[in-house]
């Protein structure tokens, strides 16, 4: 599967760009026709980081020997022994597929397989449709990157979290204040603002997108409310709107224990016919940017960083009726993992195995004898899908218990059935006696799976 690892204008022509994604230390730069070339961060000469490296021509150089290395990974050139020297085939750097897509840049995360044959990008149309100015920025925390998600696909949290800092009052004010009393009654709005009305859950064809539907407002007055549409596509993209505000975030896992957050914001319809210049409302797409870098998600992080366990996954919560997003994304991770490992050991018929999950969506029910019916959600899904499938096995699979583990990039805790790589590309391995496998355990493990495939 496609997995988003940069913003396109982080990447210039000038310098690489040295990240780590999935677990995996990559280099970003552009050649001389401006395509985006991918690879291995490291020289296999000593190991030096490329992503610290220089521009060439139509290559990058290593920082410490000079050592070049062409668009195919191949070295080119080795300095100290000469320009007519004869290189080593072994010195090269491995090259990954990579795509420039809706702003940003997308590293196929699966097994090998010719350009003609990699799928295309998932994006909804909320996407692939939205043609508002933004503006998009990026930012990592050390929070893995289920438990993000989880925080942004359901909006009830925000009157217990977003409510302390001085500059929440924009919320108050614009969001819950009325023009009656010209939006100073706003607080006392959102604080009771309290209840989720009219919710439910749909499903793309491609069983690989969600909508969920809702309005949030007062439990006595169900009319002042918000309508909140929220839509999750695998592997990791969330995107929020409402009448007043759009946004989208792509959580791009980095490891085990860090996610990078791609945060884009577009332009307020409101101001369209008062702001006529589009660098006027980029500006203000970027204040939100930043609004939400320095003040919404660190008071998101603070809760998130005290989660346990760390890595969301069946079994591991008991979820209500309003949060179906976050049991379908669940459930369907599970599935998706377990899946990818069936293929990759050649299970067949194993359709029965226990993806760790709760009954249907891993929801709170009543203690045993209590006399009270099960509680199941009020608002079931309006369009049951096929099962989806995933795109190959994962050259980076992480170990997983249970809950699986997304992307590739994690362990859970649960009863010893997960597999790998949230999008169904996975190798994961697990430990039957429900153990979580080391986060060492697992990184090694991907760089395995990874020289296994290009060997």
């Amino acid at each position: 599967m496609w997995y988003p690892v940069a913003i396109s204008g982080d990447v210039t022509d000038k310098k690489p760009k040295g990240i780590r994604r999935l677990g995996e230390e990559l280099v970003l730069w552009r050649d001389l026709d401006g395509n985006v070339v991918c690879q291995g961060a490291r020289c296999p000469h000593k190991g030096a980081w490329l992503g610290d490296g220089r521009m060439k021509g139509n290559a990058i150089e290593c920082p410490y020997h000079g050592f070049l290395f062409n668009p195919e990974g191949k070295c080119t050139l080795t300095p100290a022994m000469g320009r007519d020297a004869r290189i080593p085939g072994s010195l090269k750097v491995p090259v990954y597929p990579v795509r420039e897509k809706h702003g940003l840049i997308w590293v196929w995360w699966g097994d090998d397989r010719p350009e003609s044959e990699l799928p295309e990008i998932i994006a909804p149309r909320e996407i692939k449709e939205n043609d508002r100015v933004y503006d998009t920025i990026s930012w990592n925390k050390p929070v893995h990157y289920t438990r993000y998600i989880e925080s942004v696909q359901e909006f009830y949290h925000v009157t217990y979290v977003h409510r302390d800092h001085w500059l929440n009052w924009l919320d108050f004010m614009f969001l819950y204040g009325t023009k009656k009393k010209f939006g100073l009654d706003g607080k006392e709005n959102y604080l009771k603002a309290t209840m989720i009305h009219n919710h439910h859950v749909e499903t793309d064809d491609d069983g690989m997108t969600f909508r969920y539907s809702f309005d949030h407002g007062e439990e006595d007055n169900p009319e002042r409310s918000i309508h909140y549409v929220i839509t999750f596509s695998f592997p990791c993209m969330v995107h929020v709107e409402t009448e007043a505000f759009a946004t989208t975030s792509w959580f791009s896992p980095i490891d085990d224990d860090h996610t990078e957050h791609i945060f884009r914001v577009y332009e307020f319809p409101q101001l369209k016919p008062i702001l006529r210049h589009e660098k006027l409302r980029r500006a203000m797409s970027t204040l939100q940017c930043y609004l939400e870098k320095y003040v919404q998600d660190p008071q998101d992080y603070k809760i998130m960083a005290r989660q346990e366990p760390r890595i969301s996954g069946g079994g591991v919560n008991k979820f209500i009726p309003v949060d179906e997003m976050n049991a379908k994304f669940i459930k369907t991770r599970a599935r998706l993992l377990r899946e990818a490992r069936e293929r990759r050991e050649g299970v067949v018929g194993a359709a029965e195995l226990s993806d760790g999950m709760v009954g249907d969506l891993d929801m709170a029910t009543d203690e045993a004898g209590s006399g009270q019916p099960d509680q199941r959600p009020a608002a079931a899904e309006t369009k049951r899908r096929a099962p989806a499938r995933s795109n190959g096995r994962s050259r980076n699979g992480s170990h997983a218990n249970g809950n699986g583990s997304a992307n590739g990039n994690a362990n859970a805790n649960g009863n010893g059935h997960g597999s790998a790589n949230g999008n169904g590309n996975g190798n994961g391995r697990a430990k039957g006696n429900g153990e979580a496998v080391p986060a060492a355990e697992e990184v090694e493990g991907w760089s395995e799976d990874r020289a296994a495939a290009r060997s």
